[in-house]
């Protein structure tokens, strides 16, 4: 169905768990599933050359709780990712890293920070992660914009999180140095979150010219 609407797709998952994909309108070439030298047994990126720009998808893990294995894992998959991006960006100056990171990089991306403290997407060892990635020479699209305050792009399903727009934004478009300044527009769309059974999730979009 998708070939039938004009689409190229890649993607890598596993059942019930992980999974992400790239669809585009153009070819992709230069098709690499997960970080290169890192061992792991969760499936968690995928990328490809589109059009001159590398675009990396990456669902990065959750973390559970401060100091669990899975935050300790989590910690280590983004030394790993940061370490992989430094390679990318050398070969790829053109490059997006694009998805579901499970980390709100300021309090602002939080609306309830203080609520939060000690929770995992909003340690300080998670907003590090994220600076050092932003360190490499990239750019938060969303911030590249005036935003409206209070602007999240995931909510629990519980406590009508929605509704009362207690949510956080933790899905997020990078863009190196050499594509910041062909962004147009960030937004977040909330339109799918108000259907019948929705993602917990809702679509961040990026325009480029």
């Amino acid at each position: 169905e998708l070939e039938a609407a004009g689409y190229h797709a890649i993607h890598i998952g596993q059942k019930t768990y992980n999974g992400v994909a790239i669809l585009s309108r153009h070819p992709m070439t230069n098709i690499q599933r997960n970080i290169p030298n890192f061992e792991d047994d969760q499936q968690r990126v995928v990328a490809a050359d589109i059009n001159g720009i590398r675009i990396i998808c990456a669902y990065i893990p959750n973390g559970q709780a401060v100091d669990s294995d899975k935050y300790h894992y989590k910690m280590r998959w983004l030394v790993a990712l940061t370490e992989w991006l430094k390679t990318e960006l050398v070969t790829h100056p053109k490059l997006m890293l694009l998805g579901d990171y499970n980390i709100a990089p300021e309090d602002r991306d939080c609306h309830d920070p203080s609520a939060w403290v000690g929770q995992i997407l909003v340690s300080p060892a998670e907003r590090n992660a994220f600076q050092n990635i932003l360190g490499l020479g990239l750019h938060d699209s969303f911030r590249l914009f005036e935003q409206v305050d209070k602007s999240y792009s995931w909510w629990d399903y519980r406590m009508m999180g929605f509704r009362r727009n207690f949510g956080m934004r933790i899905d997020h478009i990078l863009v190196s140095d050499a594509l910041k300044s062909l962004c147009i527009k960030a937004h977040i769309d909330k339109a799918p979150r108000m259907l019948e059974r929705p993602s917990d999730h809702t679509p961040v979009l990026l325009e480029t010219a």
